[in-house]
């Protein structure tokens, strides 16, 4: 599992981005992928998935 903090989030188009707290890289996460409720600045543990277009965030919980 990664750390990170929820960079953005739009709870009505259900998508946001996490900043690595380690590469400081930042990951698309959709609202299908979360585990838990999130909101910007939340710290997280994620996953890390291939996706369509790169890397996206998944098994998305609070830290």
């Amino acid at each position: 599992m990664k750390n990170g903090k929820v960079k953005f989030f739009n709870d009505s188009k259900g998508f946001g981005f996490i900043k690595d707290a380690e590469t400081n890289e930042e990951y698309f996460v959709h609202v299908s992928n979360l585990v838990d409720e999130i909101r910007e600045n939340d710290d997280v543990t994620f996953e890390l998935k291939e996706g369509r277009k790169g890397l996206n965030a998944v098994n998305v919980k609070l830290a």
